[in-house]
């Protein structure tokens, strides 16, 4: 068990789902297919959670580690019979071959469970969930649940609201990762009726790591250096998000202290936190304090691996602050005194930034 505050904690439970498998190939491109990508990619991640943090302080339960077909009910059954803290089910995407765009789309999509809100959110649910058919008595299984019926996803909005913004942040992480780490295209972060999202009773988020159908992106989803580099994103993503929700401890923190100095070759800390410059109008200047406190609270609306000018477009007119942590830069706005504040201020700024959450800072230090 890992210690926080003195306390024995609870171990932490990620449960890592390849989407499709066996009889199921998911989407098919020219030289591999989405069930052996999703397997390849999911193993190489649980790989870099157990060197890093060790399988008493973090379990992984796969929803499956061979090529086998697995229903999606059991896959939500698997993760809710682990007692799972974060569930990643990891896909590919792919367009109709009628398409004109089918080869030159690209870029990675992040869901949580909702209501789609467009019609392509729509269609990526209606594939994903399409698996039921190789499923023997689906209709009953799945209580008359129509994958291709727009009626069916109604009642999707409801059930995850209580962890979506738990959801939402991994979600965020996992694609700002991709679009750095892997230099993905950035499709967003959305929401969409998906099954195995709705069922599962946890936070819990889809990646759909690239277009299939593009020769170019399959051929880097088919490459050693491809799964090595989504692995390491969704690596990073689970080290921010792990820390963000455990209270500021990991056994590796020495460690990530020790290597400060070479993983950050402009010399910054973590309090090296660059002072909020005016990059938008005064509409926002009630958001802002005097000056960040000893401990505050912010609302994070990005992160990059390169250092962006506060008065980018990127901020769409929000003055924001900077600050350096796990080799990524981090934009954040507002200085808060309680986090009911922050929590108002991140409600407003989703508008701009459906990714946004709330961050404990303390002398310029994330913490939980």
């Amino acid at each position: 068990m890992s210690v926080a505050f003195g306390v024995e904690a609870k171990q932490f439970v990620v449960v890592i789902d390849p989407g499709h498998g066996g009889k199921d190939y998911g989407a098919v491109g020219a030289v591999t297919n989405e069930k052996t990508i999703n397997l390849n990619v999911a193993k190489k991640f649980g790989e870099k959670i157990r060197k890093s943090y060790g399988e008493d302080e973090v379990k992984i339960v796969y929803t499956r580690d061979k090529d086998v077909f697995i229903a999606l009910n059991d896959r939500a059954k698997i993760a809710n019979d682990a007692k799972g803290d974060l569930f990643i089910s990891i896909h590919v995407n792919s367009i109709d071959k009628r398409n004109k765009r089918r080869a030159t789309i690209a870029g990675t999509e992040v869901y949580t469970c909702g209501l789609h809100r467009t019609e392509s959110n729509l269609e990526v649910a209606k594939r994903e969930n399409a698996v039921m058919y190789l499923e023997e008595d689906y209709s009953q299984k799945y209580q008359g649940f129509d994958p291709t019926s727009p009626e069916s996803y109604i009642a999707f909005e409801l059930n995850q609201s209580k962890h979506l913004d738990r959801s939402i942040e991994f979600a965020t992480l996992a694609k700002d990762y991709l679009t750095t780490t892997a230099k993905r295209v950035d499709k967003g972060v959305k929401q969409a009726g998906f099954w195995v999202l709705w069922s599962t009773s946890m936070p819990s988020v889809l990646v759909e790591l690239d277009f299939i159908s593009n020769p170019t992106s399959e051929k880097f989803m088919a490459s050693a250096a491809g799964v090595e580099k989504m692995a390491q994103s969704f690596y990073k993503a689970f080290d921010d998000y792990y820390v963000a929700v455990n209270g500021g401890q990991r056994r590796a923190q020495q460690a990530d202290k020790a290597d400060a100095g070479k993983n950050n070759p402009a010399g910054r800390t973590d309090a090296n936190v660059k002072p909020a410059k005016a990059s938008g109008s005064d509409a926002c200047a009630d958001d802002m304090a005097e000056a960040p406190a000893a401990v505050e609270y912010r609302v994070q609306v990005l992160a990059n691996d390169r250092s962006l000018s506060l008065k980018s477009k990127l901020f769409k007119g929000e003055k924001v602050s900077e600050y350096y942590d796990k080799g990524m830069y981090k934009y954040t706005v507002g200085h808060f005194k309680t986090q009911a504040e922050a929590e108002k201020s991140m409600r407003r700024l989703r508008a701009k930034f459906p990714q946004a959450f709330v961050i404990k800072m303390e002398n310029g230090v994330r913490v939980n």
